[in-house]
């Protein structure tokens, strides 16, 4: 009886590494991401001889290393973990062949962690080089990108994307990345990479922006342009005018890194005409209104990324006056008409007369001569075409033949 409480006894008691042993322990990755895990690996082996301390091997009394005769510890030596950064699952194990498969579960803490495994007298640690980097102490490079790389000249909106890798290149997700601009706003400011090992954010900005990255001790930059703004100028002359008469525009191309590749021109009255390119040189235009009233010219000119700019002026076009005068009003003699026409010179290409019984007269000059063969009222009228061939002026008139 006695004999068998003493084997109870030693039952409770946790088989642990014999004198002598060694313990080598070994990770799944050199790298952790954050709320992540990677299994560790520890290794029992007794019966050693004394050697010099190794990196991640096992160590027995004094912190020496050992070389392991190759026999593994009894199944079920209990091994107990601790980690500086995050917790060991389970933090205590037993073995099998001498093996014992657990993981480091890690948090929101980034930092290097230390991982000591003892059973008995013996321990290794993973630590120094060997250590697990978690988060974004395994970043060792940071690169920035944006899309797009140049903005319109009003500003906008790009996509910078930074990329966090380790040493050997490799990116690493759950890295948390902070992100700062030297003008507009990064939104958000703070966020974490994904599988691939890439952080995204968005850059709004009118002026260009140094965008700074940062995971933990690592750093990266990208820079977004904003491109010049193209300042078209436009003048009309004569303003104001009169309908019919040609108002030559005069348009102009300014601004830093100016290329306009391409313009037009609207007159505001359905018409538009095309300029090509632009520059400081001035490009003209002419164009008469057939009609009064106010029009707004615009001027968009795209340069070589695609941008457009605009830029424009607006001309006064009065109507054209025209009034009839007639020489005499008798039967059988020639009545001369005449076309008096008021407001700025005006080319004329013709006049156009119509009398009342369907008849029509065309002349270059202002006036016309008409004999009368019956008395009464007639009526005339005439039609002023420009030199476009449209209608600038009209007027009419009657007369009482007597």
């Amino acid at each position: 009886m006695a004999f068998l409480c003493s084997t109870l006894a030693c039952d409770k008691v946790p088989l642990v590494a014999p004198t002598g042993s060694q313990i080598f322990l070994t990770a799944s990755a050199q790298n952790a991401p954050l709320n992540g895990s990677i299994e560790i690996v520890a290794n029992v082996i007794e019966n050693g001889t004394t050697s010099t301390p190794g990196t991640g091997t096992g160590t027995g009394s004094g912190g020496t290393s050992t070389t392991a005769a190759g026999t593994p510890v009894h199944n079920g030596t209990v091994v107990t973990f601790t980690t500086t950064i995050g917790h060991i699952d389970p933090s205590e194990a037993r073995t099998s062949n001498g093996e014992v498969r657990v993981r480091l579960v890690t948090g929101g803490q980034s930092g290097n962690a230390t991982i000591t495994a003892r059973s008995g007298g013996a321990s290794a640690t993973l630590s120094g080089d060997s250590a697990i980097r978690v988060g974004s102490a395994a970043a060792a490079r940071l690169t920035l990108t944006a899309s797009p790389q140049s903005l319109s000249s009003s500003g906008g909106t790009a996509t910078i994307a930074a990329r966090v890798e380790d040493a050997g290149g490799t990116g690493l997700p759950g890295v948390p990345v902070t992100f700062s601009t030297t003008a507009g706003t990064v939104n958000p400011v703070s966020t974490t990479s994904n599988d691939l090992g890439v952080a995204t954010t968005q850059l709004t900005t009118t002026a260009q922006a140094d965008v700074t990255g940062t995971a933990g001790a690592t750093s990266g930059k990208v820079t977004v342009a904003v491109r010049a703004r193209i300042d078209i100028g436009v003048t009309a002359t004569p303003n104001p005018t009169s309908t019919g008469v040609p108002t030559v525009f005069s348009v102009t191309a300014g601004g830093t890194g100016t290329n306009v590749v391409s313009s037009i021109i609207e007159f505001g009255d359905g018409a538009s005409q095309s300029l090509g390119p632009l520059s400081s040189a001035a490009r003209t235009a002419s164009h008469p209104y057939t009609s009064s009233g106010v029009f707004t010219v615009t001027v968009t000119a795209t340069d070589a990324s695609g941008e457009r700019s605009t830029g424009g002026t607006s001309v006064v076009v009065g109507a054209l006056g025209v009034t009839i005068a007639a020489s005499n009003s008798t039967v059988g003699l020639p009545v001369t008409f005449t076309a008096n026409l008021t407001g700025t010179a005006v080319p004329v290409q013709k006049f156009v007369w119509t009398y009342d019984d369907g008849t029509t007269q065309t002349t270059t000059g202002p006036s016309t001569t008409r004999v009368f063969d019956s008395r009464g009222t007639k009526t005339i009228r005439v039609d002023v075409f420009g030199i476009q061939g449209t209608i600038i002026g009209t007027a009419t008139t009657q007369i009482n033949i007597a």
